[in-house]
């Protein structure tokens, strides 16, 4: 009786070890954003203009954030941005964006997230990032102003 009770629990114990580390895996996979993606110019809409030439957005997951970097060529010169906002809503550092020193960051699911970028304390832009159910294609539309105060709202189509 007494090794018939061991079982059960060796059982039950390797039952729920499982389940745990299969909970773990899942909260760790990375969501449909993760990689790099393209701008497809020619399906975006910048207000006001212009289109950068080019422009790509790696993310790459990290513990309970992700790590964003940007590279984009336009009419003023290329610029590379670099920052690793945590889903928690809290500010952290932008590194190389003329017009943000700061980004929150919540992830509403695995496919959808909200971006808020601050420049000296002051919102500047509030991006709202959605990736398509099959994972070819991410939408970013910005609303905010830009650097000499005007109102700017760009839907931007990426593609990995």
């Amino acid at each position: 009786m007494r090794s018939r009770v061991r079982g059960i629990s060796a059982s039950s114990l390797v039952i729920v070890m499982a389940a745990a580390f299969g909970a773990v895996a899942r909260a760790q996979t990375p969501s449909a954003v993760a990689g790099t993606w393209t701008l497809d110019a020619a399906k975006s809409t910048f207000s006001p203009g212009p289109a950068p030439k080019s422009m790509s957005i790696t993310y790459s997951p990290v513990k309970d954030g992700v790590r964003i970097k940007v590279d984009i060529e336009s009419a003023a010169g290329a610029q590379h941005w670099d920052m690793t906002p945590l889903y928690d809503g809290k500010d952290y550092p932008v590194h190389g964006n003329p017009d943000a020193d700061t980004i929150s960051y919540k992830r509403i699911n695995g496919r959808t997230g909200e971006s808020t970028m601050k420049k000296n304390g002051k919102v500047t832009v509030v991006n709202s990032r959605s990736v398509s159910e099959d994972g070819k294609t991410l939408t970013i539309t910005m609303k905010g102003t830009n650097p000499d105060g005007q109102p700017r709202h760009d839907v931007m189509v990426f593609h990995k």
